[in-house]
């Protein structure tokens, strides 16, 4: 099989219908069976599963997961990327922001490379309606705090769009940890400590109503995590114990 696309879903019974049916539509045309769609429902208490399971039944190409816990995209697409069968894995949001065009773009121009990352800063890139500037802001903070604890080059980690050669994925899994807001760093992390080869590409990406996303808990949360990341991967990682227990079990709660 070619290619394994792996969709975390929480609670998107209002956008997952739309999107799937773009993606069917799209890959399935152009693979037949040797592409997979993996919805991974984790933890929804909506009609997510229900969805996802209408396109299962209709379309072979595919795949429901579910988790019952709220795993988190990150575990989510680890729980995907183990049960898929592709040459290339890649992830995507159920949102349907990135159209299937600019996810076949990853794939088209994958190359010699063993990851290749949707940008939505770089020159080229089409994003619309343009992010509120508070989100941008948001955006680019953390980005420089990301390429200053980690040293990656990269413009944007956090585009819900990529694509890992299989054999870089593997290398990788083990490795990883279920941390909410820091997975794709710790992926991309892991992916350069492996030497692999990242390349970012300008992508299309459109805001698609029904965010659940709070823009100031969030960008809070975002730093903590990558904070703690840093830390895991330092002589301080008991630090991380420690802030599991106290700090991180009243921020982290559910809401």
């Amino acid at each position: 099989m070619k290619l394994s696309i792996v969709i975390p879903a929480y609670n998107e019974e209002a956008r997952i219908g739309r999107m799937l049916s773009a993606y069917t539509d799209h890959f399935a045309e152009r693979y037949g069976d040797a592409v997979e769609l993996i919805v991974v429902v984790n933890g929804s208490m909506d009609r997510t599963e229900a969805l996802a399971r209408d396109f299962e039944k209709r379309f072979s190409q595919v795949r429901v997961l579910v988790e019952p816990k709220p795993i988190g995209k990150g575990g989510a697409i680890m729980l995907g990327a183990r049960a898929a069968q592709g040459e290339l894995i890649g992830f995507v949001d159920a949102d349907g922001a990135t159209p299937p065009k600019a996810f076949q773009d990853l794939v088209d121009r994958m190359g010699e490379a063993d990851v290749a990352i949707a940008s939505r800063w770089i020159e080229g890139a089409v994003v619309e309606p343009p992010q509120p500037l508070k989100r941008r802001i948001a955006s680019r903070i953390f980005n420089k705090l990301v390429r200053f604890l980690f040293k990656l080059k990269l413009s944007d980690t956090q585009c819900g769009a990529k694509l890992v050669r299989r054999e870089a994925m593997h290398a990788v899994l083990p490795r990883l940890g279920v941390t909410r807001w820091a997975f794709d760093v710790d992926l991309l992390f892991q992916l350069r400590r492996a030497q692999c080869r990242l390349v970012e590409y300008p992508t299309e990406w459109h805001d698609v109503e029904g965010s659940q996303l709070r823009i100031p808990r969030a960008s809070w949360e975002m730093f903590l995590a990558v904070c703690r990341l840093r830390l895991l991967y330092s002589p301080f990682r008991w630090v991380v114990a420690v802030y599991d227990r106290t700090l991180g079990a009243i921020i982290h709660r559910p809401s």
